[in-house]
């Protein structure tokens, strides 16, 4: 697929998976608080140019760290309202975010690579076409999240490592936002 093909517009909904393409993601660990969240480089900025594209921007994210009761759900929902926050202060927005506390084990429809995340964003949002929506994420989950529901999936790689799930890969959010926008 080549960008060049698409043609984005404000009909279109932007997935965004959370830990490894918005924030720096904890290998073998999971945070637990704001102190420990630390935004990729650009991604607020990359966020306002996308958001300037992208009609809505939904954040879907599995946090298995609640079910596994290294954080509370309302921690999780602190770090949620100060990451909006901080990204409203760029000139950013997400419109939604949704995530996922239960354990891998569970068989939670929620839990990504299942699409209940993506099904409670329709719901939200019945103008949600998947169609003409794109799924950013840095796992397989993500991608087949993304294919599942039949939208376009974005590898996000700082290694450059690609998927034959994905259908583009870049190294970070700000590398598509650049792309899908002209360079900033």
């Amino acid at each position: 697929m080549n960008l060049n093909d698409l043609s984005f517009t404000k009909d279109w909904t932007l997935f965004l998976d959370r830990d490894g393409v918005i924030n720096r993601r904890l290998p073998g660990d999971y945070m637990r608080n704001w102190d420990e969240f630390v935004f990729l480089d650009l991604v607020p900025d990359a966020i306002q140019v996308l958001g300037a594209v992208f009609g809505r921007i939904i954040v879907v994210s599995n946090q298995q760290g609640v079910g596994k009761g290294l954080m509370t759900e309302q921690e999780l929902m602190v770090i949620d309202q100060k990451m909006k926050i901080e990204i409203g202060n760029s000139g950013g927005r997400i419109d939604a975010a949704f995530y996922c506390t239960s354990l891998a084990s569970a068989g939670d429809p929620d839990r990504k690579p299942g699409t209940g995340m993506g099904l409670k964003a329709k719901a939200l949002f019945p103008e949600i076409d998947f169609s003409r929506s794109v799924m950013a994420g840095d796992s397989p989950s993500d991608m087949e999240f993304g294919k599942k529901l039949g939208m376009i999936t974005v590898l996000i790689d700082p290694d450059g490592n690609t998927s034959e799930m994905a259908d583009l890969c870049f190294p970070s959010l700000i590398d598509f936002a650049r792309v899908v926008d002209l360079p900033l």
